[in-house]
């Protein structure tokens, strides 16, 4: 553990010191302002934030998305005055009116930091301790495009090589999913991590000797990471010089990530309100600004004061940032010229497009023969390994259940790993038994760009990775979860791992697209039509969520309509066996479509045109024009049988009121999954007896 710095280089003038303390004054009146907000960590932090931002980080205001960037990202998000005056200072783009309209409607500023809707904020923080884990991601995504493009290159001289830095608080520090990420980031010894701990001692509930009392830079230690404190000044406040000097070594250490413990004093240095738990989530009160003012050297009478040669200093970020990238594209035109190869392999995947010919080495499934779904899923991705190089990803410690290894002889491992598979390039990601972290860093790894992510556990697991899948719906992220053993099907293990509301509970996350296939060639289509729909750009991109059976099912004629979520599985017939109008429509997703197939023989023995639908995606349904949703589901058929191994929450809208729902509305039961099927009434002839009662209902 290290000590104090005692020398550094960094060049710190008194118009620096101005540029502090008027994002410190800013702070204070745009919370006040607004009458709500945290106040405190952003006036605390302002000697971090603006020497990571002004003195440490290579970035180009006025391109935001430069590849050869360095990230930043506030864990802190409740703190995102901490970032947003940064990068009004830096001239990102946001101006003196935006802090003033901070946290209200329509402002480019909203209470907590939302990626694709504030120029220069990475990632969407606010739930503690995402960012932690985001950030770990975007360093694994670092080291696997660098492998890409640029694996010879020694450490340091690739336009690949940058850093990613991340501020965190206590409160991050305590939430088990940073815990999980940085144990992951110790393992992988991703060194181009830069974690700064605002160690401040202040929680919402008062002193954090409240709730921990752990040497957490021993537990960082614990994890692999390199390790050291910044004492703050005598007079409390952050020591920007020894600061820096932690950040350059931190630099310097390439082979662990780093973390740098910042005591600081909570909105220090407000005379009566630091270090207090009330300076964290309020304003601090019209008196308690002017006196803050007063010991800063700013008129107590002014809002918002920016002096003009403090904001012509920082704005001088903006001719650095335009020198550094001039700089950087030296090195990236020597790149491309010395790999010509691999250049038009980076302009393929910055542009998001898929090789020529990908799909022509999709599998394909003889009819009829029983396949898990599971296991078609993994014959795509050993199928497109090889095609599409920036494809990787893993499981949570479930990949020979999950069927997520894309490479066996390619592990994604630091090289000194004992595993004969290991390569800090690798494809195939053992996330560990981390399923939240795991979510979350694949947030990060998609944010950082320039490769596609999927990761692998149990459907009913997802439950430990909601929030983290939430925040990928909300930044429209293209990531791919691998939800497998996804009913009572799973069998034996009982109702702790058979998911039963969850496959209506991720289908009320908007945004986020749910595909249970019904088939082996379902499975291909969903995951051709998954790569198909990435996107880097905000607000087009979509994560899905592939749910996929243990058990084998029958394998159907593949139907490209599945691609458009919903579609006629088999159609209705007269008694002569050719096509009728259908008098009842049975739909079914995944591995209860058998069951809808099997009603259908029935009911059409006994003279009732039955038409299935197979309908892997609602979401995807219901992106289809109305024409052709009608065509799959007659408006004038009233009779209707929907059957889901799951609640029913998600089919009451698509059956009506004469409808019926075959469901399961209790937990499962240890047992093999075919008895299960059978005692919770999942067959065919539930099904037809809920038709009847359908047709019955329908007719009245």
């Amino acid at each position: 553990m290290s000590t104090k710095p005692t020398t550094t280089d960094l060049q710190w003038t008194e118009l620096d010191q101005r540029a502090v303390d008027t994002a410190r004054v800013l702070a204070a009146d745009a919370v006040q302002k607004v009458g709500n907000g945290h106040p405190g960590t952003a006036m605390s932090l302002a000697p971090a934030a603006y020497t990571l931002f002004q003195k440490v980080m290579r970035h180009d205001p006025a391109d935001a998305d430069w590849v050869g960037r360095d990230r930043f990202v506030l864990s802190a998000g409740h703190s995102s005055l901490t970032l947003y005056i940064q990068l009004y200072l830096a001239g990102f783009g946001l101006q003196l009116d935006d802090l003033k309209a901070f946290r209200t409607w329509g402002s480019k500023t909203p209470g907590h930091p939302e990626y694709g809707h504030t120029t220069g904020v990475e990632t969407t923080t606010g739930p503690l301790g995402q960012g932690v884990a985001n950030a770990v991601g975007m360093a694994m995504a670092a080291r696997f495009e660098r492998g890409l493009f640029d694996p010879e290159a020694a450490p340091g001289t690739s336009p690949f090589d940058h850093h990613i830095f991340a501020v965190a608080g206590d409160g991050c520090l305590q939430e088990g999913i940073s815990a999980e990420a940085s144990s992951m980031a110790g393992h992988q010894k991703l060194g181009s991590l830069v974690l700064l701990w605002d160690d401040n001692h202040i929680s919402i509930e008062g002193d954090t000797e409240t709730a921990v009392s752990e040497d957490t830079m021993k537990r960082y230690e614990a994890y692999g990471w390199h390790v050291q404190r910044v004492e703050p000044k005598e007079n409390g406040d952050l020591d920007p010089e020894a600061l820096f000097a932690a950040i350059e070594a931190a630099k310097a250490e390439t082979e662990r990530p780093s973390f740098i413990a910042m005591r600081s004093i909570i909105a220090w240095p407000a005379p009566n309100a630091q270090n207090t738990e009330a300076a964290h989530g309020s304003a601090l009160g019209d008196d308690e600004v002017a006196a803050t003012k007063r010991v800063l050297g700013f008129d107590p009478e002014k809002s918002f004061e920016v002096a003009d040669e403090v904001i012509a200093h920082t704005r001088e970020a903006v001719d650095r940032g335009r020198e550094a990238k001039a700089e950087w594209e030296k090195s990236y035109a020597a790149w491309r010229t010395a790999n010509p190869q691999r250049a038009a392999e980076y302009d393929r995947i910055e542009a998001t497009d898929l090789p020529e010919g990908w799909e022509s080495h999709l599998p394909t499934f003889e009819t009829g023969k029983g396949v898990a779904t599971r296991a078609a899923s993994g014959k795509v991705l050993q199928a497109l390994g090889p095609v599409i190089p920036e494809l990787w990803g893993g499981s949570a410690d479930l990949a020979g259940s999950n069927n997520t290894t894309i490479d066996k002889t390619s592990s994604f491992l630091p090289a000194d790993n004992p595993l004969p598979e290991a390569d800090p390039y690798g494809r195939t990601i053992h996330f560990g038994i981390r399923e939240h972290s795991m979510a979350a860093e694949m947030n990060g790894i998609a944010l950082h760009g320039n490769t596609r992510i999927y990761g692998g556990t149990f459907l009913v697991f997802s439950d430990y990775m909601r929030n983290s899948v939430r925040l990928s719906a909300l930044m429209h992220l293209p990531v791919t979860y691998v939800w497998t053993h996804d009913s009572i099907g799973l069998g034996e293990d009982g109702p702790t791992h058979q998911p039963v509301e969850h496959l209506a509970a991720l289908r009320a996350i908007p945004g986020l697209n749910v595909v249970r296939p019904a088939d082996a060639n379902e499975t291909v289509i969903a995951w051709r039509e998954i790569l198909k729909r990435y996107t880097k750009v905000f607000g087009k991109g979509a994560p899905h969520g592939l749910v996929l059976t243990r058990q084998g099912v029958p394998t159907y004629e593949a139907n490209e309509d599945a691609a458009k979520g919903g579609y006629v599985l088999l159609d209705a017939e007269g008694s002569e066996g050719q096509g009728a109008a259908p008098q009842v429509i049975l739909i079914g997703t995944g591995s209860e479509v058998q069951l809808a197939v099997e009603a259908r023989e029935q009911l059409q023995a006994e003279g009732i045109p039955t038409r299935v639908v197979s309908m892997p995606s609602v979401e995807w349904f219901d992106e289809q024009d109305q024409e052709y949703k009608d065509s799959v589901l007659s408006p004038s058929v009233k009779a209707r049988v929907a059957v889901e191994a799951g609640i029913g929450l998600t089919w009451h809208r698509f059956v009506g009121d004469a409808g019926r729902i075959v469901s399961l509305e209790h937990f499962g039961a240890s047992a093999d999954g075919k008895v299960l099927f059978r005692e919770f009434g999942f067959t065919g002839d539930a099904v037809a007896a809920a038709a009847r009662e359908s047709l019955a209902a329908a007719q009245r």
